[in-house]
């Protein structure tokens, strides 16, 4: 199938062309069309697969053939982190320049001052990509009006949808115009989100989708096991033996992250930690010249498991497990991206075992526990737990479950300084 096929117009085709797509993705063949009748969508596709393109083209379209009559945004994109926002608004600017609509994408994130940002919205957006607390700051400055907005798109859909992130978008919501076309995109769609976003939509048209066959990311996925404090000598060995010259590595904490980072720079590897805790100069700094070849290595926490496009990314490493099954499918999901192949390496210790077995069991995989000469592990299991899980009321947390496996992951890692570099 070609673009031709999707009932675009001609001047978006050639737009789409020229960013060098020459046929759709599966993803883009079947949301595109169902975005066009004006429908609501709830669609899932694996990480790579093409679904920035597969709303951009849609709400370009649709500006295409009703040309604003006002500089109201008639198309709000909510995505979950700054460095998603600036990449789909990337992609929607370089698919509007040659139609010479005239159409204006707006970018809107944290982090950084908000004056530039509303000194760009004095002369109105036709798209906004935004991330929902800084949109929900342009709104209360009175710079944006949200109530001619025709089509929403929520980018990684799931993130949006959860905990995280319920207060802002239920504000942002309460702004827009009852009538409106609702595209959901995403990885994952855990069935609790599922059922939270059927209440936002109307006869969605569900589409999903699978990683399998011809269209499945060619990730290569290994598990070795490891003592928790020869991680970093483990990560050092590999990326010589191997001749790894392009990494992001995975840990819990922003700590951990600023860590790994300095011991493998100190041991002549050129590694540099990434996370929320930088400003956005610096992390934007950060991508740009780790695309640029700047840098071997990355360590990052969770921030950069979604909206990370980096083209000829051969190898992940999660130092520290994923928190979810979900979450290891976005970590994993930045390598092997636009029909490149790809390695993800998981870090399996004695006391993440039967948490690894969990994400093994929930994807369907079943990976042999590789054990390297020189690093065989001498920790074992930790006891299973007695009882029921203790009494009601004062059980550990979720979170707190958390902050303990970090807390031992930093401890472990900070009594390490002594192996060799």
């Amino acid at each position: 199938m070609t673009f031709d096929a999707l009932g675009l117009a001609p001047e978006l085709i050639r737009a789409t062309q020229g960013l060098g797509h020459t046929r759709p993705t599966p993803i883009q063949q079947r949301a595109v069309p169902g975005a066009l009748t004006g429908a609501d969508l709830l669609a899932t596709a694996p990480t790579g697969s093409g679904k920035t393109l597969a709303y951009a083209l849609p709400v370009l379209q649709r500006l295409l053939e009703q040309p604003p009559t006002t500089r109201l945004p008639s198309a709000l994109v909510l995505v979950p982190t700054r460095e998603l926002a600036a990449q789909v608004g990337e992609v929607l600017r370089a698919l509007a320049e040659p139609l010479h609509a005239g159409l204006r994408v707006a970018v809107l994130f944290g982090g950084v001052s908000i004056n530039p940002q509303l000194m760009r919205l004095r002369g109105g957006a036709d798209v906004v990509v935004a991330t929902p607390g800084r949109l929900l700051d342009v709104v209360a400055h009175n710079a944006l009006r949200l109530d001619r907005v025709g089509t929403l798109v929520l980018d990684e859909a799931d993130r949006l949808l959860d905990l995280g992130f319920a207060e802002e978008l239920d504000r942002v919501l309460a702004g827009l115009p009852a009538r409106r076309q609702n595209l959901f995109f995403s990885a994952t769609f855990p069935p609790e989100v599922q059922t939270l976003a059927a209440r936002l939509l109307r006869q969605p048209l569900r589409i999903e989708v699978a990683a399998s066959g011809d269209d499945a990311p060619a990730i290569a996925q290994r598990a070795i096991a490891v003592d928790t404090a020869r991680r970093t000598q483990l990560l050092r060995h590999l990326i010589d033996a191997e001749g790894w010259r392009r990494v992001l590595v995975f840990v819990a904490t922003q700590h951990a992250a600023n860590t790994v980072a300095a011991k493998l720079h100190r041991g002549d590897r050129y590694a540099t930690p990434f996370h929320g805790g930088l400003s956005q100069g610096a992390r934007q700094a950060v991508l740009q010249e780790f695309k640029d070849g700047r840098w071997d290595v990355v360590v990052t926490t969770d921030l950069a498991a979604r909206g990370i496009d980096i083209l000829a990314m051969p190898v992940v490493v999660n130092f520290d497990l994923a928190r979810s099954a979900t979450d290891h499918v976005h970590r994993i999901g930045r390598t092997a991206r636009a029909g490149a192949s790809g390695t993800a390496v998981s870090f399996v210790t004695a006391s993440t075992l039967a948490h690894w077995q969990l994400i093994e069991k929930r994807q369907g995989l079943s990976l042999p526990l590789d054990v390297l000469p020189g690093f065989e592990p001498t920790e074992t299991p930790p006891p299973p737990a007695v009882g029921h899980g203790g009494v009601k009321g004062k059980r550990p947390s979720k979170k707190d479950k958390l902050r303990a496996a970090a807390a031992q992951s930093e401890s472990a890692e900070q009594g390490c300084d002594s192996e060799p570099r």
